[in-house]
C-alpha cells in the first residue's frame, strides 16, 4: 500500500523542514494557529520555487466559520488565480450553507474555476462542521473535489474512527478521505489500518528559538501570551517518524 503523508506549514522554513521528513504533499498556509488562512502571494511563489513535492494553499480568507459573504467568495476567487500565478499544484477550500450544508453552487464556481487552470482542489476541515456527513460526501463528490480532509467529524481523527471508515466506504474510490487532525508517528498506522485511508495529514509542530541576539522584553506583537521570541516550525523528525510508520505497515 502506498501513503500520501500531507504536512501543513505556515513558513518556508517548514516548508524544507516537511520535505526533508519526508511529507509527500504540502498544504501552504498562514497562521496555523487559527486552523490556516490563505498564505501571502510572497510564500506561494517561495514554496514554488522551493518545493519538491506538490504544494497546495489554503483558500480561507478569515478565521471563524465557513459561512462566506459574496465579498468574501471573491476574494477567495483572486487568491485560487494567485496560486496558480505563483506555480503551485492545487487549492484546499470549503464553503458551508447557515444550515451546515455544502454551499454547492459557490464551492462549484471555485472548484471549477481551480480545475479550469490546472489545479487540484482538496475540501478542507469544514467538511467536520457539516450537518449530514454522507449527504456532504455525496456533494463534494459532485463538485469534482480530489479528496476531503477530515477528522470524522471529532475532535481528533483517531476519535473519529469509525466516521473515517464509513465515508471510505461509501466513497467506494470515488474520492480520497484524508484522516487530519492529531495524526501521529504514535497513531498514524492503526488510524490507516482501521479506517483504509490511504492519505495522512498532519503539522508536526514544534517550536525555536529565535536567532535574534537582541531580545526586547517589553513590546508585544500580538496576544500577551504569546512570545515573539518563539518560533513555530514544523519537526522534521516528528515527519520523519511517522512517515517511517506508514512505510512499515504491512
Amino acid at each position: 500500500m502506498t501513503y500520501q503523508l500531507e504536512v501543513c506549514i505556515d513558513n518556508i522554513e517548514s516548508l524544507h523542514n516537511a520535505i526533508a521528513g519526508g511529507a509527500t504533499r504540502i498544504e501552504l498556509c498562514s497562521a496555523l494557529a487559527l486552523g490556516g488562512l490563505t498564505p501571502s502571494v510572497g510564500l506561494m511563489q517561495q514554496a514554488a520555487k522551493a518545493a519538491t513535492i506538490p504544494v497546495y494553499a489554503m483558500i480561507r480568507p478569515r478565521q471563524g466559520d465557513f459561512f462566506y459573504s459574496d465579498e468574501e467568495v471573491a476574494i477567495m476567487t483572486s487568491d485560487i488565480h494567485a496560486a496558480h500565478q505563483a506555480g503551485l499544484q492545487g487549492v484546499v477550500l470549503g464553503l458551508l450553507n447557515q444550515d451546515g450544508s455544502i454551499d454547492a453552487g459557490r464551492s462549484q464556481t471555485l472548484v471549477s474555476l481551480a480545475q479550469s487552470l490546472g489545479l487540484g482542489v482538496t475540501f478542507h476541515r469544514a467538511f467536520d462542521q457539516c450537518s449530514d456527513a454522507f449527504a456532504a460526501l455525496e456533494t463534494v463528490i459532485s463538485l469534482g473535489c480530489e479528496r476531503i480532509l477530515t477528522s470524522g467529524l471529532a475532535r481528533t481523527a483517531p476519535l473519529g474512527t469509525e466516521m473515517l471508515a464509513a465515508l471510505v466506504q461509501r466513497s467506494a474510490g470515488r474520492i480520497a478521505i484524508m484522516a487530519g487532525a492529531g495524526v501521529n508517528a504514535e497513531n498514524v498506522s492503526q488510524l490507516a489500518q482501521a479506517t483504509d485511508v490511504t492519505e495522512l495529514h498532519m503539522s508536526g509542530k514544534t517550536t525555536r528559538a529565535s536567532h535574534m541576539q537582541f531580545v526586547a522584553h517589553e513590546s508585544k506583537m500580538g496576544a500577551s501570551d504569546q512570545d515573539d521570541f518563539i518560533v513555530p516550525i514544523t519537526d522534521t523528525e516528528a515527519i520523519r517518524r511517522t512517515a517511517f510508520a506508514l512505510k512499515s505497515i504491512r
